[in-house]
């Protein structure tokens, strides 16, 4: 006859650990991963693509419009004083004050909405909330409704890499599609 000894309960048997071990992390690594993406998901995600596409049709004839004005900007950003000022040159009278806004490429949460003061003709100044880097979206127009680009007469679109200078130019382009120039 045999006989067996009992060695206790499984999880104290050292094969035990050497089998459930990989799949411990595997669970706790999945659960950390499934965590992140849903906390930090891409909010460039559009869910109304429809809505979107009308949104874009209205900014190409905002853009035409800009281009029949004559619509023209010189945009300087100094980092220094926190001051953002822009020559605007346009057909016509100057509005009241501007819009700018900065878009983050990425991350919505750094993206700022700066109200722009006339200083005297065409020169308009506003204050940066915070230091600005690397690649952004310019929008400058003459009304902002709070929600909707599309209530502005005419708006300006362009883009600016703070690493090649702290200055470019915004004009509308032929296909409505606006561009810039950096400048050192």
């Amino acid at each position: 006859m045999t006989q067996r000894s009992d060695n206790g309960p499984a999880y104290r048997q050292p094969w035990f650990w050497f089998v459930m071990s990989p799949l411990i992390v595997v669970i706790c690594v999945s659960l950390t991963f499934a965590g992140i993406s849903i906390f930090h998901a891409d909010d460039r995600v559009v869910d109304n693509y429809y809505k979107q596409g009308r949104t874009i049709n209205q900014s190409f004839a905002q853009e035409a419009r800009a281009r029949e004005l004559g619509v023209l900007a010189d945009v300087r950003f100094d980092q220094s004083t926190g001051e953002v000022m822009v020559e605007l040159s346009k057909d016509g009278s100057m509005p009241e004050e501007l819009h700018l806004m900065v878009g983050h490429p990425v991350n919505a949460d750094q993206d700022q909405h700066i109200v722009l003061q006339p200083l005297r003709d065409g020169y308009y100044r506003g204050d940066l909330l915070t230091a600005l880097s690397h690649r952004r979206y310019l929008t400058l127009l003459p009304e902002y409704d709070g929600g909707s680009l599309r209530s502005a007469e005419w708006l300006l679109r362009g883009e600016i890499q703070f690493e090649l200078g702290q200055q470019t130019q915004l004009k509308p382009t032929d296909r409505g599609q606006s561009t810039s120039d950096a400048q050192p």
